[in-house]
């Protein structure tokens, strides 16, 4: 039997505190999520307050503190300290507060209306259409199968098998194809196809029948493929037509909405993003100025009723009830949480104004002029070796947070680029490249666009030796289709 033996050992472990953990996630979160996180912790610590409002969490046990605490404030024999979540003043207030908002600012949640959603637009039509009740019930279902976008992306048999165990309804495909038929004569135009190819015919048989609409029909019809990758010359042959009227017919084509759903007002999916920004950057003169955009953050502080609560009851605890020691034990509890949450947004604000801050100072000619290509390359470890932060620390500083300037607002990311070298050994951001090549796309020939090779070359006139690859990268990047995808009649 082999023998045990006990044996110390030594190990060197690096682990995050939970305030360096929360400190950590609240880093993270741009300025509107942080709203919301100081609500949630307001809601959830009866400690924490916002100066000016009192606490409703006040515990039945109030008159008997307040009586106690004239006669226990005389006791000078007993010692307390809790120095580690009391400030030595009389009213402890541990402020966040950068006093970039008046008092006279309000902070107010502005409600908004909802309008009809996508789907019970579609709902409202099968109601007024003259299907019968099982018709309008195969309706109803198939609308619920349609997507964000307007399509049924499921084909018929598959949703006529879920209706027999979800409905318990014997459906033939014939059947969900007929009403299928009268869902996409519904409004808008497009919806409930099942392919880019039938959601465009649906919409330009539509249009009044004029010969460039004709022409379009017979395009997408016959010709789709073709269309899709722009081989406009095999269409210009196959029709024997001419330019100006395939031109014609091509420009009906790209007057018709590819997504349909997407043309509906839907309060529930809000494609239009509201930007909030978390710093605020104004020139005075000449002057940049920076500020943290705290207007609807309120100050925190904790409560005085729950600090003086510990005072009392720790210099009684031989006289308290084992309830009034449980409740000071929660209270601990709490204040200490109080005291990390607070010193917790304090650090992320100073993180954020010192990180923004070098990264203002290293690209200062582009911040006082908002010239783009004033832009330094800079990549986060530039700005981590400034500040004595770790990278990683500046990759959460700068994710998903905004400036706002005098020339637009930006997220911080806008700033990072890798550099490159020129002919003449100046060093450029990769982004001043990009500029360049946009422009040299956008004053192409679209009848003859440039290819990435013939791209190569016009930079290369300009000095920036640029491999293909690069360039197809850089490309892809801007969301620039390759040559042949471009080219217009």
């Amino acid at each position: 039997m082999p023998s045990q033996k006990l044996s110390l050992q030594q190990k060197l472990l690096q682990k995050l505190s939970p305030q360096q953990i929360q400190v950590i996630k609240l880093l993270e979160i741009p300025t509107v999520q942080l709203e919301q996180r100081i609500k949630k912790e307001l809601e959830e610590n009866p400690v924490l307050e916002i100066p000016g409002e009192e606490s409703d969490d006040i515990s039945d046990n109030n008159d008997t503190v307040d009586e106690e605490s004239s006669e226990t404030d005389k006791n000078d024999g007993d010692e307390f300290s809790v120095d580690d979540y009391v400030d030595s003043d009389d009213t402890p207030a541990y402020k966040v507060s950068f006093g970039n908002y008046s008092g006279d600012d309000k902070h107010q949640e502005i409600p908004f209306s909802t309008g009809t959603s996508f789907r019970e637009f579609l709902f409202e039509q099968v109601s007024l259409s003259s299907l019968d009740e099982r018709q309008k019930k195969l309706a109803e279902y198939l609308i619920g199968n349609i997507d964000d976008d307007g399509y049924i992306r499921r084909n018929l048999s598959s949703i006529s098998d879920d209706m027999i165990f979800h409905l318990n309804m014997e459906v033939k495909e014939e059947e969900l194809e007929e009403v299928l038929k009268v869902i996409q004569s519904f409004d808008p135009a497009g919806v409930g196809a099942r392919s880019l190819k039938e959601c465009l015919i649906i919409q330009i048989r539509r249009k009044k029948e004029i010969k460039s609409v004709l022409l379009a029909i017979k395009i997408l019809e016959d010709s789709f493929e073709d269309f899709t990758k722009k081989h406009y010359d095999k269409i210009l042959r196959k029709y024997d037509i001419t330019h100006e009227k395939l031109k014609a017919a091509i420009d009906e084509i790209l007057k018709l909405n590819p997504c349909p759903g997407g043309s509906c007002s839907n309060p529930m999916i809000k494609t239009n993003q509201v930007i909030v920004p978390d710093f605020i950057l104004e020139d005075n003169d000449g002057e940049l100025e920076l500020s943290l955009n705290q207007k609807n953050v309120p100050e925190l502080r904790m409560s005085k009723h729950y600090l003086d609560m510990i005072k009392i009851y720790s210099k009684n605890k031989k006289d308290i009830s084992k309830r009034q020691k449980d409740a000071l034990v929660f209270v601990k509890q709490k204040v200490y949480s109080a005291k990390w949450f607070i010193d917790a947004i304090r650090q992320r604000q100073e993180t954020l104004l010192k990180t923004m801050t070098e990264i203002i100072r290293f690209q200062k000619e582009y911040f006082q002029e908002g010239d783009e290509g004033k832009l330094r390359p800079m990549i986060l470890k530039d700005i981590a070796i400034r500040t004595d932060l770790d990278i990683s620390t500046i990759s959460r500083v700068s994710n998903s947070k905004y400036i706002q300037t005098n020339f637009g607002i930006f997220p911080l990311k806008y700033f990072f680029s890798e550099g490159m070298h020129k002919d003449s050994g100046e060093e450029v951001s990769t982004r001043e490249i990009k500029k360049i090549l946009q422009e040299c796309i956008d004053s192409e020939d679209k009848q003859k666009p440039m290819t990435d090779d013939k791209l190569v070359q016009v930079l290369k006139k300009k000095s920036y030796s640029i491999a293909r690859r690069t360039i197809a990268k850089y490309r892809e990047q801007l969301g620039i289709p390759v040559a042949r995808m471009r080219k217009k009649l």
